[in-house]
């Protein structure tokens, strides 16, 4: 087992990387060289910059991310659903004699098409950390994913967080507002409206109809929408889980929290893991595969 490794988290819009000693981090950077953001620089040079001094020639390098999507530094293919998590390490690509990227899972059925790009990761560290069979990870893309043991059975994609940001910036609803404040009581509000509706689209115009009528503070609009999604996200993505599975929550622990209220009005618990956690256990995992 290789005690010295780096992990890279590179997806479109930033990029974070880590050098490890056994399972303690000794140094991090940050960049926003994302795979959309290499203003002209090759990935060459951005991994040789965010690795300076760290000997990424002599040193197992772990990626995950948009790195291996078709912008990416190569395009590594997705594993299809169903496959064991353990397929992962048998599966990474090489960038360089010591480089690898991480797959990709896709889903392919009659009803649904997906892929996930970095979240595997988390996965396979969620799944040491917090063994569950029904995984929730939110993001600006929530990711609802079934595991069957070691087996990644199928997953779902809600938009929630995308919706979110497009529906106050580029749509009526947050035409004209003010800044937005935070507010436990205007998210509580909007996160029993979308538990109790989950058809979420008959109730959008709703938010901006309740500010200008004064039923909603101006400045509390962003507050309300995010409980409005995420109730409806819960309650309808739980709406056929009749064996009510164990959930697990792997995210920040300001969004773990928002989502814990939702699935607490459904009469539901979820146990929660940290995102970053969740993924350096994931990239830890990995190594310890290679070095065998």
């Amino acid at each position: 087992m290789r005690s010295r490794y780096i992990a890279i988290d590179w997806g479109s819009t930033n990029l974070r990387a880590g050098l490890y000693h056994g399972e303690e981090c000794v140094d991090s950077r940050q960049s926003e060289a994302g795979v959309t953001r290499l203003n002209g620089r090759s990935f060459e040079a951005v991994f040789a910059e965010i690795t300076a001094g760290w000997e990424p020639e002599n040193t197992l390098v772990i990626m995950a991310g948009m790195v291996g999507s078709n912008a990416g530094w190569v395009t590594v293919p997705y594993l299809p659903c169903p496959t064991p998590l353990s397929a992962l390490a048998q599966q990474l690509t090489a960038v360089g004699q010591n480089t690898w990227i991480v797959p990709g899972l896709c889903v392919t059925q009659e009803d649904n098409h997906n892929v996930m790009r970095g979240e595997e990761t988390q996965l396979l560290g969620a799944q040491q950390l917090a063994p569950s069979s029904l995984y929730v990870m939110p993001g600006t893309h929530c990711k609802w994913v079934r595991v069957d043991g070691d087996a990644v059975r199928d997953f779902r994609t809600v938009m929630t967080g995308e919706l979110h940001y497009l529906l106050l910036e580029h749509s009526l609803i947050g035409a004209g507002l003010p800044a937005q404040v935070e507010s436990s009581q205007a998210f509580n509000a909007g996160l029993q409206r979308g538990v109790d509706s989950p058809d979420v689209l008959a109730r959008l115009f709703e938010v901006r109809a309740s500010h200008v009528l004064g039923k909603l503070d101006r400045a509390q609009v962003s507050e309300f929408l995010s409980g409005l999604l995420i109730g409806a996200e819960v309650a309808s993505m739980t709406r056929d889980d009749s064996d009510r599975q164990a959930i697990t929550l792997v995210a920040s622990r300001s969004l773990a929290e928002r989502y814990q209220q939702a699935f607490a009005l459904l009469g539901r618990a979820a146990q929660t893991v940290s995102g970053d956690i969740a993924f350096q256990a994931g990239i830890r995992s990995l190594a310890h595969a290679v070095a065998k």
